[in-house]
């Protein structure tokens, strides 16, 4: 994490600070520190400000209570809301120029809360640019699994896990990747996150009853090849969206569900018929992000009886035999990742195709477990499995995998 003394110094400066260059200072620094959220959290004497920094809060400054108004103001300012309303939930965005020549869209959601309104900014970089199937963690036989299924030119690709797991992102980098002037791809988000040349993004608005469903049988009056829905939230979205799938287009979207398995039950509780589901999903991508042990402070770390015997019950059997006696690492701490022994994030998946075997057990509406067991005697690497084959590769550790996995 870069310094922070500008922000104390900001501070510092008592009764001459300027609540303008304040709010500029904690932007720069929450961008020097790789941050991708800042926190403004109002307490009975002090503001506080938290860094999400490689998925984890981090508290980086206590500012005085006094200047809490000030600071809210010029951020609704910024984006564009209105500075008289103190009871209701607004949402904005504003694009912030850090160090005179990076250009950062930053999107705001400010909420009243007890002890006045909170803040929280997300710092939109363009993290996609770098992102790439290849980059991103994937084994060689789930990128051959996914490179597959974008090749149809019909059928769903649907990937899934928590808030924060980098869903959007999976998908902002498959449509890149079949990006071309032959094919038209229109996409329909909440919100639209990055901006991509070439592409035609929806941005989803409830007050003028634009929503994913109505979005959606808009865009198919538009003669799309490809059309990225940014998530299946209702009953409704899920019959367009398969029906769309079934008639010629390839649809990515997410869900969320905890793993891939279940990501086919989900869309049964959703009413789509079994016989479509096993039709149109072409796969199903379970992931989690966890954070990378730095490079810079990267030391050995055996494993011992003890920690073996706590795992029991959380890990598989398979994966504690294949533990056993091996070297794993871990980060000591260092400047560079601000004593936290971890440095940037990378993603653990689970990729589920569904072969013939999986559709059958779909059209007999068989729960998550069994689709699962089937999925791995055909091949698929579970999360976990994927998890501890990064752990034993040094990429990251034990309990990142498992805080991810059962948080």
């Amino acid at each position: 994490m870069m310094p922070k003394n500008k922000v104390e110094e900001q501070l510092e400066r008592g009764k001459e600070i300027s609540i303008i260059d304040l709010v500029d200072t904690l932007i720069d620094d929450a961008y020097n520190a790789r941050a991708s959220d800042i926190h403004i959290d109002p307490e009975e004497k002090r503001l506080r400000i938290r860094l999400r920094i490689d998925g984890v809060l981090h508290e980086s400054f206590i500012f005085p209570a006094e200047i809490h108004s000030e600071i809210i103001s010029r951020i609704k300012v910024l984006s564009g809301l209105r500075t008289d309303e103190h009871q209701a939930a607004q949402d904005g965005r504003f694009r912030a120029i850090i160090q005179k020549s990076n250009p950062v869209d930053i999107r705001v959601s400010i909420t009243p809360t007890y002890h006045g309104e909170n803040a929280v900014l997300r710092l939109l970089t363009e993290k996609t640019e770098k992102f790439s199937l290849e980059t991103s963690g994937f084994s060689n036989n789930d990128k051959k699994r996914i490179s597959d299924a974008i090749k149809k030119p019909y059928g769903m690709i649907l990937s899934t896990g928590p808030t924060g797991s980098g869903k959007t992102t999976l998908l902002y980098t498959l449509i890149k990747k079949i990006n071309t002037p032959e094919v038209s791809i229109v996409t329909i988000e909440d919100p639209i996150e990055y901006s991509i040349a070439g592409i035609n993004q929806i941005q989803i608005n409830p007050h003028t009853d634009l929503t994913f469903a109505r979005g959606l049988r808009s865009i198919l009056r538009q003669d799309p090849n490809i059309i990225m829905v940014g998530e299946i939230r209702d009953n409704e979205t899920a019959a367009i969206s398969v029906n769309a799938a079934l008639t010629g287009h390839l649809i990515l979207s997410t869900l969320h569900t905890n793993d891939a398995a279940t990501t086919l039950p989900r869309l049964l509780d959703m009413k789509v018929e079994p016989f479509l589901i096993a039709s149109t999903v072409n796969i199903a991508i379970g992931q989690r992000l966890v954070r990378k042990i730095c490079p810079d402070c990267k030391v050995k770390k055996q494993i011992t009886e003890d920690e073996i015997k706590s795992f029991t019950g959380i890990i598989p059997e398979k994966i504690l035999a294949q533990i056993k006696n091996k070297n794993f690492y871990q980060g000591a701490g260092c400047e560079k990742c601000d004593k936290s022994g971890y440095y940037s994030r990378i993603g653990i998946y689970e990729v589920l195709k569904v072969d013939d075997d999986i559709r059958k057990a779909i059209v007999r509406k068989v729960d998550a477990s069994e689709i699962r067991e089937i999925a791995v005697k055909n091949g698929m690497t579970t999360i976990i499995e994927d998890g501890f084959k990064k752990a034993l590769e040094g990429i990251t550790t034990i309990e990142e995998v498992l805080r991810v996995i059962h948080d």
